[in-house]
C-alpha cells in the first residue's frame, strides 16, 4: 500500500520533526521549511524557507536557491508555493 501524504495545493507535505518539505522530489525543485520557534501556543512564529534543487548528490549548501524567514506558517507556505510554481514552469 503506498503511502499517503497531506498535500498542499496538489503537492505533497512531508514533516519530520521540525523541518517540512513542500514538493515532489521526482521534480527539480522542492520547498523545505524549518520552524526556528513557536509561540506559547504551539503555532510556529519564526520558520526558514528555503528553495532546494532535489539533487540530493549535491553539496546542501549548493541546493539552496533562495531563501527567507517569516513570521507565520500561512506566510512561508504562500512564498514557498510561489517560488516552487514559478520555479517548476
Amino acid at each position: 500500500m503506498a503511502q499517503e501524504f497531506m498535500t498542499y495545493k496538489g503537492k505533497p507535505l512531508v514533516r519530520s520533526k521540525n523541518e517540512i518539505y513542500y514538493g515532489d522530489m521526482a521534480e527539480s525543485h522542492v520547498v523545505k521549511f524549518t520552524i526556528l520557534s513557536v509561540d506559547q501556543n504551539d503555532e510556529p512564529n519564526k520558520i526558514n524557507v528555503q528553495l532546494l534543487k532535489s539533487n540530493t548528490e549535491l553539496k546542501d549548501k549548493d541546493r539552496i536557491v533562495k531563501e527567507s524567514t517569516k513570521d507565520t506558517m500561512f506566510e512561508a507556505l504562500d512564498v514557498g508555493f510561489v517560488w516552487l510554481e514559478r520555479t517548476l514552469k
